[in-house]
């Protein structure tokens, strides 16, 4: 028997992608993460060269591991040795044939809200790679744009910040976003994305769990 939540998810991730549509992204609704999988590795050909931004989303479903397996080229920032390599691989990103990733937030109108620290993330998912595969829990669903913008700042962003342990910010010391300007703030960059162009370049896979921050 179905849950309240798996139920809603149900019924509303559907809609969710049909709007997503509207905006000329390709998307996808399905109701677990093994299914979402299938379709994620089958919009990726082997000879193509991946990479991704920062998302829990991501690793969490071992998706790295499984392109590997199947033969792409992975552009890995995590195995840079040095500050510097690590910025140079993250460049090489930015022209990769397929750059993964996940959202902060989602409306459900179909507008995709993110918050970045850097911008390497959020700059590979707007212009560079040929195409963007994004992975996404219906907990990341948020009523209105505003509310994905809240989601966005309010939740997503102190949630993210415990992960990287104690930094200079308000919402690492107390759980709460302060619109602080910190050096150690991952807000530096807000985008709102409510059209893909061109179209079909950034397909949204909508997964009926909840996955990520």
């Amino acid at each position: 028997m179905l849950t309240p939540i798996q139920t809603r998810y149900q019924k509303l991730g559907p809609k969710v992608a049909e709007n997503l549509k509207k905006r000329y992204f390709e998307a996808w609704y399905f109701v677990d993460t093994a299914r979402a999988l299938e379709k994620l590795f089958s919009l990726i050909p082997a000879e193509h060269t991946v990479s991704w931004g920062g998302s829990l989303t991501v690793d969490n479903a071992g998706v790295q591991a499984a392109l590997g397996e199947k033969g792409c080229t992975l552009i890995d920032r995590d195995k840079a040795a040095t500050p510097e390599e690590r910025i140079e691989l993250q460049r090489k990103a930015l022209l990769s044939d397929t750059f993964l990733g996940s959202v902060n937030a989602v409306a459900e109108s179909g507008e995709i809200v993110n918050v970045d620290g850097f911008g390497n993330r959020v700059a590979a998912y707007i212009f560079g790679p040929k195409q963007v595969v994004l992975l996404v829990g219906m907990n990341k669903i948020a009523s209105t744009l505003d509310d994905a913008m809240v989601r966005a700042r309010k939740t997503a962003a102190p949630l993210n910040m415990q992960r990287f342990g104690e930094r200079d910010t308000p919402c690492s010391k107390t759980g709460s976003c302060g619109s602080c300007s910190s050096p150690d703030s991952i807000c530096s960059y807000i985008t709102i994305m409510r059209l893909c162009k061109p179209a079909g370049r950034i397909k949204v896979i909508l997964v009926g769990e909840d996955l990520g921050l």
